[in-house]
């Protein structure tokens, strides 16, 4: 961790927070010297910036860093990897951060994965009074670098046997049960469609489950897509489209976060954390365009494209899921680029059967700059994804609507009166910004978290 909790700061280097306005403001009261060092630096506040001011003696002496607003999770996020390694402390001057804004941003800031290629230098320390706000900014900050940890980890050493690893040292964490059912039992447990997508690979298939919670307390089921690596199957993808695969485990890793914080933060829930976690291969037992594959709920399901292998995973982990009927079902899925296409890389797809549920949770969203956009369960568009062989087939008519028709496929997977919320994310920073690096991301965990919050908390 590069924020530490201490009661005393005395020694560490004050960092000044303003913003436009503010700065503006305080400026004018600043020691002459101090004044004109700041404007012959050009700092004015902006956002992301920073001026180092040198004291009496020659050594850094003050930071003045800018940000836009108090409430911003990334306020802090430029400074810990750009300052001069050392200690520093907020100042009383200038705009009052929150210690959970503080610490989530400054973490935020300090990460970078570094499993293979070791840093070039240490972060900056920020030292922070103890609290409970600046313990919960760190518990969240924690499950986003172990997400986005996760979705970084090459296929090589992330495949399903090391997902359901990471998922086990996460329950033994939190005092969760762990079990898996893994290859051909699958067949035995009823599972038919996560074993056919994932047979061809030498890496086993696999169901990981997590249980944490009271037996009294109402079911929340998180369901996340663990395709560790994604060729395309025999309707094989281009050297482009598989260069990220890697990430295609996205939806499992954030499902892990969710879960994780859920925990730490001892939701009055009953968890359970699924994740079909396979690897999409090419072999002589590849399941094939054409094959119609038995699903858990009964459903034959036609192929019409094994690259569209993510929504067959879930198709038997949600019915499962909905068997022990939970009060809200929630599945994140790096599931379809038609969402990529309709909203970028930033805002995730959110599908609810609910308008008031997806209004407070794009709401949410943009309140805790951790956005998701509502989407439309389009009923009539039911009619692309219908089969002559089977029940459904897993592709639609055509490229259109290509993020709805992979919801409304996975919503026959859910009964009726069940609340679910599906998300389709990207799980992934595809341009740097201060605390999000290129590379892996948690994506709507956060807004999820307060969500859950206020409809099992109070």
């Amino acid at each position: 961790m590069t924020v530490q909790l201490k009661t005393s700061a005395a020694a560490a280097i004050a960092i000044t927070v303003v913003d436009r306005s503010s700065f503006k403001t305080l400026a004018a009261t600043l020691p002459t010297p101090t004044r004109h060092w700041l404007a012959a630096l050009g700092f004015v506040g902006a956002p992301d910036s920073f001026a180092l001011v040198p004291g009496a003696d020659g050594k850094l002496g003050q930071v003045f860093a800018g940000i836009g607003h108090v409430a911003d999770p990334f306020a802090l996020a430029a400074l810990p990897q750009a300052l001069p390694e050392g200690a520093y402390r907020l100042s009383d001057e200038g705009l009052a951060l929150s210690a959970e804004t503080a610490a989530l941003s400054w973490e935020l800031g300090a990460y970078q994965f570094d499993l293979y290629k070791p840093r070039r230098r240490a972060p900056a320390e920020l030292i922070l009074a103890p609290s409970a706000d600046a313990q919960r900014g760190l518990a969240f900050a924690t499950a986003m670098a172990a997400t986005r940890d996760l979705v970084n980890t090459p296929a090589e050493h992330m495949g399903p046997e090391e997902l359901a690893q990471a998922a086990q040292m996460i329950a033994k964490q939190h005092g969760a049960k762990f079990k898996q059912i893994v290859g051909d039992d699958l067949l035995k447990q009823n599972f038919p469609a996560i074993h056919a997508v994932g047979r061809a690979s030498t890496r086993a298939p696999r169901l990981i489950e997590l249980n944490w919670g009271k037996a009294d307390a109402p079911l929340l089921a998180i369901v996340g897509k663990g395709v560790c690596f994604d060729t395309g199957g025999l309707d094989m993808k281009s050297a482009d489209g598989m260069r990220q695969m890697k990430k295609d485990m996205g939806g499992a890793a954030n499902a892990l976060g969710l879960a994780a914080l859920v925990m730490a933060f001892k939701l009055p829930v009953r968890l359970q954390v699924l994740i079909p976690a396979v690897e999409n291969s090419i072999a002589g037992n590849a399941y094939r365009p054409g094959d119609v594959i038995k699903t858990r709920k009964g459903l034959h399901i036609e192929i019409g494209n094994t690259d569209a292998e993510g929504r067959v995973v879930l198709s038997d982990a949600l019915a499962y899921a909905s068997e022990g009927k939970p009060e809200l079902i929630i599945d994140l899925a790096t599931l379809t680029g038609a969402a990529r296409v309709a909203l970028g890389a930033q805002l995730p797809a959110l599908f609810s059967k609910h308008f008031d549920s997806a209004r407070d949770l794009v709401d949410l969203g943009l309140k805790l700059e951790d956005p998701l956009w509502h989407m439309p369960l389009w009923a009539p568009y039911k009619a692309g994804i219908e089969s002559s062989i089977g029940d459904i087939v897993n592709t639609g008519r055509n490229a259109l609507g290509g993020a709805i028709n992979a919801a409304l496929f996975l919503e026959y997977f859910v009964p009726e009166n069940q609340d679910w919320l599906h998300i389709d994310l990207f799980a992934w920073n595809d341009v740097a910004r201060p605390g999000r690096p290129v590379g892996g991301e948690a994506q709507t965990i956060r807004t999820l978290l307060a969500y859950l919050e206020q409809r099992f908390a109070g």
